[in-house]
């Protein structure tokens, strides 16, 4: 018979208790947290045998019994283990040693297990983000890289303004991908300490080695603070907040998309097998795919908004309310964020660019008149504002008389300039300079710019980042991998 679990209360938790709150969790816990439950349960009966509380035989039965644990061997039973994960295995572990182990459990706590359990399954998730985040950077790395010369208008406040390319903006989110990538390595390093020898909450009583627990489960370092170790789930923030700041970003890039597929634009196309169709127009081609990665993106602020407003308001310590209740929608998070990462990938993968739609609107608006001013100011000697004025005043002009920007107006630019009080020795030249499209992208030379020459030097940094990305995370979950390897080594089950 086993040996009750407390003393304190009579009975087992209440049906309704166990329905609908415990077996959840257990259920949960057992899919997804049990695998760091056995690891750190295997690095406690290392640490036993090193006190000397354990012997190296009993240390080994209790590894070899930790091995069979498994997700069909565990039951959530309100009366034997009171439908928590942590006793469940105990009880099994017990129930396969030849002979009892009496000091096996002396000077635990639930608390510190429970939180060093969920720092590891969500540091694995997150490494398997990071990986899906760069499998997408380099989708959209190798199609800028195909378009540093594809010409297309460049808008700001929804109105024509720049000549850029779709390699220059694809690099912008490239971009925006390495600096999300730095970010969730960066956490991963922040969040990378161990709880695991906190206790309740104010520490243990036994010599416990710390660092050497820390480093058996591939952690960079304990926690250096018992209370911040069960009492914080400060990384759950961390994470959301990361997943939601780039889900934002990618949301406003995916807007674009949906503008340039729609029929005023048709900048862009993809396979018919990404699309979608009208049940009552038989004209439109949908690209609902890309409403779908928008709309996951705002789940991922939502979860952050869930993780911080349940822990605010909260006492300082360990507590269900915020370990399993403010932890709710941390799986869904990453679940989400890999998802529209997925979809996003695809989209890049199988995106078309229609080159002559994106040039004909190109030279259709007056994208030239920025360079138009600084031609009229460096080549004719115009003061910068009133060169403002004048090329606007020609704009305006040609519109009026249906002039296209390529139907040059020499005489009309002169015109205005005298207007103005500025007679100009080459308006022709001047006109030609501003308003020739495909020369517009080089005549950007600053660093950053959509100068050709510029986006592919920024791309060619952008491939090396992604290699040293990869192996950076190569070596955190290698480290996480040897580590549990060690472990069984020291307990004589590898």
């Amino acid at each position: 018979m086993d040996t009750p679990l407390t003393g304190r209360i009579a009975s087992g938790p209440h049906r309704l208790l166990h329905d609908e709150v415990l077996a959840p969790q257990f259920a949960f816990e057992v899919e997804h947290l049990l695998p760091w439950y056995v690891a750190i349960e295997k690095v406690l009966a290392v640490e036993y045998r090193r006190m000397g509380i354990l012997t190296p035989d009993q240390a080994r039965r209790i590894g070899v019994a930790l091995q069979g644990v498994t997700a069909n061997t565990l039951t959530a039973d309100p009366e034997r283990n009171m439908s928590d994960i942590a006793f469940a295995i105990e009880r099994q572990v017990d129930s396969h040693l030849a002979s009892p182990v009496p000091a096996w459990h002396v000077d635990r706590s639930r608390n510190d297990l429970q939180a060093c359990a969920q720092v590891m399954f969500a540091r694995h998730q997150l490494a398997l983000t990071a990986r899906s985040l760069l499998v997408f950077g380099q989708a959209v790395h190798r199609v800028a890289a195909k378009h540093t010369e594809t010409v297309m208008p460049g808008y700001t406040h929804g109105q024509a303004a720049q000549i850029i390319t779709a390699g220059y903006y694809l690099a912008a989110l490239s971009e925006e991908v390495v600096a999300a990538s730095r970010r969730l390595l960066a956490t991963y390093d922040e969040i990378n300490r161990c709880p695991l020898g906190a206790g309740a909450m104010a520490g243990q009583e036994l010599d416990w080695d710390r660092e050497g627990a820390a480093e058996l489960l591939g952690f960079e370092a304990p926690q250096p603070h018992a209370l911040v170790s069960v009492a914080s789930r400060g990384w759950a923030l961390r994470i959301t907040g990361e997943l939601a700041q780039f889900g934002a970003v990618l949301s406003r890039f995916t807007t674009d998309l949906i503008s340039w597929g729609g029929s005023e634009y048709g900048f862009i196309d993809l396979p018919d097998a990404y699309a979608g169709i009208s049940s009552a127009m038989p004209q439109k081609k949908n690209f609902p795919l890309l409403e779908r990665i928008r709309g996951r993106t705002g789940h991922l602020a939502a979860f952050h908004v869930d993780a911080l407003t349940g822990q605010r308001n909260t006492a300082y310590s360990n507590s269900v309310e915020v370990s399993k209740e403010a932890g709710a929608h941390i799986l869904p998070a990453f679940l989400t964020a890999r998802s529209a990462l997925a979809l996003a990938t695809a989209v890049m993968e199988q995106l078309r660019f229609r080159t002559d739609r994106m040039s004909t609107a190109c030279a259709r608006d007056y994208y030239g008149g920025f360079t138009l001013a600084n031609r009229l100011t460096l080549d004719e000697g115009v003061p910068w504002r009133t060169a403002q004025v004048v090329a606007g005043a020609y704009i305006l002009a040609a519109l009026e008389q249906g002039a296209a920007p390529q139907d040059l107006r020499p005489d009309l630019l002169q015109r205005v300039a005298k207007e103005h009080g500025h007679e100009l020795g080459a308006p022709e030249q001047a006109l030609a300079q501003a308003f020739d499209v495909p020369a517009s992208i080089r005549q950007k030379r600053s660093s950053g710019s959509t100068r050709p020459t510029e986006v592919r030097e920024l791309l060619a940094a952008q491939a090396d980042f992604w290699q040293d990305t990869a192996t950076a995370w190569d070596t955190r979950q290698g480290r996480v991998q040897d580590s549990m390897t060690e472990t069984d080594r020291r307990l004589g089950i590898a």
